[in-house]
């Protein structure tokens, strides 16, 4: 998925409690001493969180503008590590990691389950010996709730309209996203974007990692709670 202007306003958006818990998260699972790629790292906060804690971290992303964005915040902190545009169904050429993640429901804009498989498979093939693979991805009920869903506001004077609708196919949303931007004249542009996430049962999703080899699938939610049935988020702990 590629951002546009959503990617200006991300980070105003996103509930920035959350890095500590995934950095947390990843440090039950990892050691400082581990070599790990994040994919789809966006603007780099948790990357940022990850190196500072001595990890040895590199950002992958397929959008150009969150990572333009990451290298920013990476002017500003002095904190440095790579970063990589490519899309995460293929980054063989990276070598081998201790440990890979994908937080965030980054999977969630892969749409069929063969290609999440393919994703799966490129995981397991990049992973070292033993290694882990760490992701969350949107549980059913969350899918539900954005049905629901509208937004409004004004982000560095940008004003911002996000309303969510059922997607066309089973355990789908679309996020529908207007902006208006002020240009240089005082005038107002109008830019939209579509985003669209998928998510699978949690059975599809346990079945589809065993099947590329993993051995070790543990699954809770929302960081370490047990999974019901209002869980808004699916964790996996994966090992090779």
């Amino acid at each position: 998925m590629k951002y546009n202007w959503f990617a200006k306003v991300y980070d105003e958006l996103m509930d920035d409690t959350l890095y500590p818990e995934w950095a947390a998260y990843t440090g039950q699972h990892l050691t400082g001493q581990d070599h790990i790629l994040e994919l789809g790292c966006g603007t780099g906060i948790l990357a940022t969180e990850l190196t500072k804690a001595g990890f040895d971290i590199t950002g992958l992303d397929l959008s150009s503008d969150m990572l333009s964005l990451a290298y920013d915040r990476q002017i500003d902190t002095g904190i440095r590590y790579p970063l990589v545009e490519m899309d995460m169904k293929d980054f063989s050429e990276l070598g081998k990691f201790d440990g890979i993640l994908c937080y965030s429901d980054a999977l969630c804009y892969i749409q069929s389950e063969e290609e999440k498989k393919q994703i799966f498979q490129e995981v397991y093939n990049q992973l070292t010996e033993e290694g882990t693979f760490l992701f969350d991805v949107h549980s059913i009920y969350q899918i539900e709730q954005f049905k629901q869903f509208s937004y409004h506001d004004e982000v560095n004077q940008i004003v911002f309209l996000w309303d969510s609708f059922e997607g066309e196919q089973d355990y789908s949303i679309e996020h529908q996203l207007t902006f208006f931007v002020e240009n240089e004249n005082k005038m107002y542009e109008r830019f939209e974007e579509v985003h669209r996430e998928w998510t699978h049962p949690l059975e599809t999703y346990i079945d589809l990692l065993k099947s590329v080899g993993f051995k070790s699938v543990e699954v809770t939610a929302d960081f370490g709670e047990t999974v019901s049935d209002t869980s808004k988020r699916w964790f996996f702990a994966v090992k090779k």
